[in-house]
């Protein structure tokens, strides 16, 4: 049985009903083991309601169209990871700019090239691709349209503030920072040339295939850090979802420490000297 503070007054009755049912809409899933976490999560938002158990918030979020809509963008606040920072992972992103965009460009596609920052936190990773394509030259060789979502409306918003604290910049050469950002009390911020490089930001739910199909036609989607949260099922639904309809050959790219293989043979595994991407077959 997962642990809710006592003095909360809180019945944990119902919370496997509200893990499944979370794990159903938004993919997230939480094993016996993650319990706590997603009890403590929530919490706030059962008492918020003056529910006293999971199973109330659980009838609400199910059955109450009126107010669930509402109430499910607050789950995905209080559930979303934020952890992110610029220049992460930066192997895959020189790779887009050194193997991939030279590609792109011999096929002469109709239309500008479009990359989406598919779960985008609070956006480091699309500006840190725009940093890159700046650096390596492409925005004056090629239209370039960078699209960026995530599952959290707070993390959108806080892109879109864009704000950002010490710990954002913990690998990003100080050269870069002082050429991108501007310095201001507790953090610095984009200069407006560099934040003009996202097309667009909005809330996205990988599960919602007409959410997805919003952006999925890219050319290159940046999918990392998300799977390590879903079931093996939900990430079979999501890469089919991609595979369907980006174009070919699109490029997948997830974390380090995720794969893919086990769950689809319309992606093929590419070594880009070193780094690793997913090629729509």
């Amino acid at each position: 049985m997962t642990f809710v503070p006592e003095n909360l007054g809180l019945s944990p009755t119902g919370l496997p009903l509200l893990r499944d049912l979370i794990h159903e809409r938004t993919g997230l899933f939480y094993d016996e083991g993650r319990f706590d976490f997603l009890g403590d999560r929530i919490a706030p938002l059962v008492l918020d309601r003056g529910f006293r158990t999971f199973l109330d918030f659980y009838y609400l979020l199910k059955y109450d169209e009126r107010t669930a809509a509402e109430e499910w963008g607050r789950v995905m606040d209080v559930l979303s990871v934020q952890e992110t920072y610029f220049w992460r992972e930066i192997d895959q992103i020189r790779a887009l700019a050194c193997r991939i965009l030279p590609t792109l460009e011999r096929l002469s596609r109709f239309g500008p090239i479009r990359i989406w920052s598919a779960p985008c936190a609070t956006g480091e990773e699309p500006l840190t691709i725009a940093m890159m394509l700046s650096e390596t030259g492409w925005f004056d060789r090629l239209p370039v349209e960078i699209h960026a979502s995530d599952g959290s409306r707070a993390a959108i918003a806080k892109a879109r503030a864009g704000v950002y604290r010490e710990r954002s910049f913990r690998s990003l050469p100080p050269a870069l920072r002082e050429k991108y950002f501007t310095a201001h009390d507790g953090g610095a911020s984009p200069r407006p040339e560099l934040q003009s490089r996202i097309a667009s930001w909005s809330v996205v739910n990988l599960v919602a295939r007409d959410e997805v199909a919003r952006h999925a036609g890219s050319d290159v989607v940046f999918c990392r850090n998300a799977f390590i949260y879903f079931s093996p099922h939900t990430v079979k639904q999501v890469v089919a979802t991609f595979a369907d309809l980006m174009p070919s050959p699109g490029y997948l790219f997830v974390a380090a420490s995720e794969s893919i293989l086990r769950v689809t043979d319309r992606f093929r595994l590419d070594d880009l000297g070193g780094s690793f991407v997913y090629v729509k077959s």
